[in-house]
């Protein structure tokens, strides 16, 4: 415990009224939604690598291929997650393209939040609103193209 602090404090606890709360000790706070994140999307890539979604029927069916016969942007995702945990990576590019190539970028997303709560920065850090618009406009663009695209003759390669 360091002098002037309580050892509440220390373990990420409330500070008690009146007590000057320092960055360790908000960052110990800040980081309980990230880390939980990022605990729940490890778990569930647990699961997706010990039962085997290649097996038919083992996670249940699309619903949006069910009703419509049409695959939708994450048909393939779980399949690309088990492939991936195996080290297969070009068969998680044959299962789900775009989800694949998004793993990267949702991991610094994701290091960024964990610094943000850490240190305390505004949780936009830094960013524009107009620039948040401009990405979710390209990855919404980027979705829809993918999902077009892979229901088509010309983009039969890319179905899982």
């Amino acid at each position: 415990m360091r002098p002037g602090r309580t050892a509440a404090a220390d373990l990420g606890a409330p500070p008690p009224p009146g007590q000057v709360v320092t960055g360790r000790a908000r960052g110990v706070r800040g980081l309980r939604d990230p880390l939980l994140v990022g605990g729940a999307v490890a778990a569930l890539t647990l699961a997706l690598h010990l039962r085997d979604p290649h097996a038919s029927g083992s996670w249940g069916g699309c619903p949006w291929l069910a009703l419509t016969g049409k695959y939708c942007p994450g048909c393939g995702g779980l399949r690309a997650v088990n492939d991936l945990t195996d080290g297969h990576v070009l068969a998680a590019l044959s299962s789900n393209l775009v989800f694949v190539a998004s793993v990267p970028l949702l991991l610094v997303w994701w290091a960024l939040w964990v610094r943000r709560a850490w240190t305390g920065a505004p949780a936009t850090g830094g960013v524009s609103a107009r620039t948040r618009t401009a990405w979710i406009a390209v990855a919404a663009v980027v979705t829809l193209v993918f999902t077009v695209l892979r229901n088509t003759p010309a983009g039969a390669w890319l179905a899982p």
